[in-house]
């Protein structure tokens, strides 16, 4: 499993990073996980492979997570694609990407498909012979799914946890049960502890609530990201975190992860 940074920080935007996206890799999978601005700039960049990308999943509609989608469902139709992809998101977003392809009459020559999203509990969104994704329901300002990538063990016939994305939310103790074990957790961590009163109001978590729910979780490893853009050091975020957690790891654009 390899896991491609595309961009890390939250929405205020910098001169050099881009706001929230993933690729994850697998053998037979690319997966896009949310499409800030910026993402298929980045996605040319690592020179990964539009044509491998069936699957998008969409955690939330604030513009940091999805701003870029329209660019990119435009360029795959520029590009001649004609097989199908498909984007799995909250309610609205097929209503907010359509609306923008019939302003600019630039509908899809590709099937594009909409799974949308509206359930505050769990459920599996996507199942292929060795792989499945379920949703992991978060606290945010607005209805926001993280999501659980599991591969199936054949010589044992049962799913491993492997990536568990999980941004934007507010610490919450709900988490863990979904992701035990996991090989890699994401969890976004705007904040510092010193500025923790701001994760209540505004929904987010702090490094150290991050590598809480890490521990809770029996995570092997704990990715951070989604900084706010006040912090100019990105590693007192790992060190805040390995007070609590050991295998801390930070998302940074352009970065690369084997797990």
């Amino acid at each position: 499993m390899r896991v491609h940074v595309l961009g890390c920080y939250a929405a205020t935007p910098r001169s050099y990073n881009n706001p929230t996206a993933q690729v994850l890799e697998l053998p037979k999978n690319l997966f896009l996980i949310d499409c800030g601005e910026g993402t298929q700039v980045a996605f040319r960049r690592k020179k990964l492979k539009f044509s491998r990308l069936e699957h998008i999943f969409i955690s939330h509609l604030h513009g940091d997570h999805f701003f870029g989608l329209p660019g990119l469902v435009s360029t795959l139709r520029l590009l001649g694609r004609d097989k199908p992809l498909t984007i799995h998101g909250p309610k609205g977003i097929k209503e907010a990407i359509t609306l923008l392809l019939k302003l600019g009459d630039s509908w899809t020559d590709y099937p594009l498909y909409f799974n949308e999203l509206d359930s505050k509990s769990s459920e599996i969104i996507l199942e292929l012979e060795q792989l499945r994704v379920s949703t992991i329901p978060l606290e945010h300002r607005i209805y926001t799914n993280g999501f659980l990538f599991e591969t199936k063990q054949k010589s044992e016939n049962t799913w491993q946890p492997q990536y568990a994305y999980c941004s934007d939310t507010k610490y919450s103790e709900r988490i863990a049960p979904l992701i035990q074990e996991v090989k890699c957790l994401y969890h976004e961590s705007t904040f510092l502890a010193q500025e923790e009163r701001l994760c209540e109001y505004t929904k987010h978590s702090s490094a150290r609530q991050a590598a809480m729910v890490a521990k809770q979780a029996n995570a092997q490893n704990l990715l951070l990201g989604h900084y706010s853009t006040r912090y100019k050091d990105l590693n007192l975020f790992r060190l805040e975190a390995e007070t609590i957690f050991k295998n801390v790891l930070l998302a940074e654009d352009g970065a690369t992860f084997d797990f």
